[in-house]
Parts: C-alpha cells; structure tokens; sequence
C-alpha cells in the first residue's frame, strides 16, 4: 500500500475529508490536512484538536503497521483560506469568494480574486468560472483546474461557522468572457498536531 493511499483510506475510513496530503522532498515529514464531511460543516461545526489527535493516532498505527516510513506527521485542519484541489471542492465552495493562481500569466496577471461558480452548459467539471471586479466593470474569467496553480476560499469570519453567508451571485458585464491562455507544455485557528515517532507534539488546541 502507498502512503497516498493508506492516508486516504484512514482519514475517509474515520468519517473525514482529506483536503491534502502532502510528503516532503525527503521524505521526512508527512502532512495531512482534514475537515469535517459538508453536511457537518454546513451545520457550523469545525475541526478541533480533539479530531486531528484522533487521525494522528490512528494514522501513526497504519503507517507502521504497513511499514511507510517517516520521521514527522503532522495533521492540521484547513483554517479559513480552505484550499481547493479538486473538482469536487469547487462544488462545495460555488458562490463564495476565492483567490486564484494561474500556472501562466493572462493579460499580464496570475492571481485573481473573484466569486466561482460552475461555466454554463460546461460539460466537464474542470471547467469553472470566476467573477471579478476589475475596476470598471465585472469580468468573468473561464479558466479549467489543470490552468490553476493555487486556489483558496477568501477567509470570512462568522459567528455562525466556517464560511458565513456565500456571496452574492455575480453576473459578467458588457465586455463579456474572457479566456485565459492554455499553461505552457489549519490550520484552523491552531487546531494541529505534529508528531514524530515516539514523541507527540500539540500545537494550538483551541476549540473550533
């Protein structure tokens, strides 16, 4: 079994999301970030520390019980800057504001702000759309998830939970669609936990 996939099976295994899962160049350190299942979240409960302690356990029996080695893990929640990796997230996430970093500059930018949503009638769920203020006007921008080197949910703060209100649907203006180029050929508020074999580590542990 691959360390990818022994990290999904136990984090989906004990009714969480993997959001990312990331090794070092080395090796060495082993991160995985978790959330809650939508029907939790949209329900105003975030991770806490409680729940990364509760991975980091049971993922440090599995990886040594199927010999992977590492000489950290560290398991943290999303915090409020939630990245979005997959289709999937975009999803949960349309109608609410993110940042954006192209793979490949277009009109001479790589990072946009604006509200996502799905493109009309697009057949894929690669393909999704963001709309922004340029200054003058709205301007949508249609881009596809191999066109994004990074994308993030704009942190909003809420009494009511992770997110608050979504924002408010935006309509492109009269300058139309705008394509960009095909590229060239958690912490929430401290709740994480960092540990090497044999010794664990807390860090933050404040309630979500």
């Amino acid at each position: 079994m691959s360390w990818q996939t022994a990290v999904e099976t136990t984090v989906t295994g004990l009714g969480y999301e993997l959001v990312d899962c990331e090794r070092s160049a080395s090796g060495g350190t082993l991160r995985v970030t978790i959330d809650l299942l939508e029907p939790q979240a949209d329900a105003g409960e975030l991770i806490d520390v409680d729940d990364c302690e509760k991975v980091t356990r049971q993922l440090q029996y599995v990886l040594e019980v199927e010999g992977l080695e590492y000489s950290r893990l560290e398991v943290s929640s999303p915090g409020l800057d939630r990245p979005l990796n997959k289709a999937a997230h975009y999803a949960r996430f349309a109608g609410q504001e993110i940042d954006i970093t192209l793979k490949a500059p277009f009109q001479g930018r790589k990072k946009y702000r604006g509200v996502v949503s799905a493109q009309p009638q697009a057949e894929s769920d690669q393909a999704w759309r963001l709309v922004f203020d340029d200054g003058e006007a709205d301007q949508a921008l249609d881009f596809t998830l191999d066109e994004v080197r990074e994308a993030r949910l704009v942190p909003v703060i809420s009494f009511k939970g992770r997110g608050g209100e979504p924002a408010p649907d935006r309509k492109p203006g009269q300058r139309g669609v705008i394509k960009p180029k095909k590229a060239a050929p958690k912490k929430q508020a401290g709740a994480s936990i960092e540990v090497a074999p044999g010794q664990d580590k807390v860090d933050g542990g404040l309630k979500q």
